[in-house]
């Protein structure tokens, strides 16, 4: 098998649940998302990885420990989510109540706040670790990503040659699966968004 990324979310939080964008706020897991967590583990059933990483964040940690890898996991730092500035624990609808009805996260500058082409880079820096491991190693070729939404989703988008901003179009639930590998030598999204019962 050839080298995959497997990009994991993380389960439900209570801001996932509401809607409010969630960066560097740390909050755990609730319990449905800790639920999810113990169907990813049973999904993933022990499969080894070249490496493994996790962002920084709690919920990703809590994630990546319940599935199984915690002994295993590296907390890297280029996983932490899309830092939303003036945008942290509020939800779409509210910042359109301040700044139109067109406001996005993906089209408006956040005050205080990353660029989608910032996020991007740190994407990139992932990107080329992950290959570096699963190059370097003499077993399996995968690398597991668990981390969040926004950061995994320009993560594909690079991947296959988008500018981050594409990372748009990729809808990303919470306790999901992702891969991305390649076919022959073109960069492809395998699976994308393989969620659960019980949703």
């Amino acid at each position: 098998m050839g080298v995959e990324l497997w990009l994991v979310r993380h389960g439900e939080t209570e801001w996932s649940l509401s809607g409010q964008h969630t960066s560097t706020t740390d909050i755990p897991l609730t319990d449905h998302g800790r639920k999810r967590a113990e169907e990813l583990r049973d999904f993933l059933a022990g499969r080894k990885f070249a490496a493994v990483f996790t962002s920084p964040r709690q919920r990703a940690i809590e994630t990546c420990k319940i599935a199984g890898y915690g002994d295993v996991a590296v907390i890297e730092p280029n996983l932490q989510e899309w830092n939303y500035g003036e945008a942290e624990g509020k939800t779409t609808p509210q910042m359109r109540e301040i700044y139109g009805p067109d406001w996005s996260v993906w089209t408006n500058p956040l005050k205080g706040g990353e660029t989608p082409d910032e996020v991007g880079a740190r994407a990139d820096a992932v990107i080329a670790k992950s290959l570096a491991a699963a190059e370097a190693s003499d077993g399996p070729k995968a690398v597991a990503l668990f981390a969040h939404a926004h950061i995994l989703r320009i993560l594909a988008a690079r991947w296959i040659g988008l500018p981050a901003v594409d990372g748009k179009s990729f809808g990303l639930g919470t306790g999901s699966v992702s891969v991305l590998g390649f076919e022959r030598e073109t960069r492809v999204i395998e699976k994308w968004n393989r969620g659960f019962e019980g949703e």
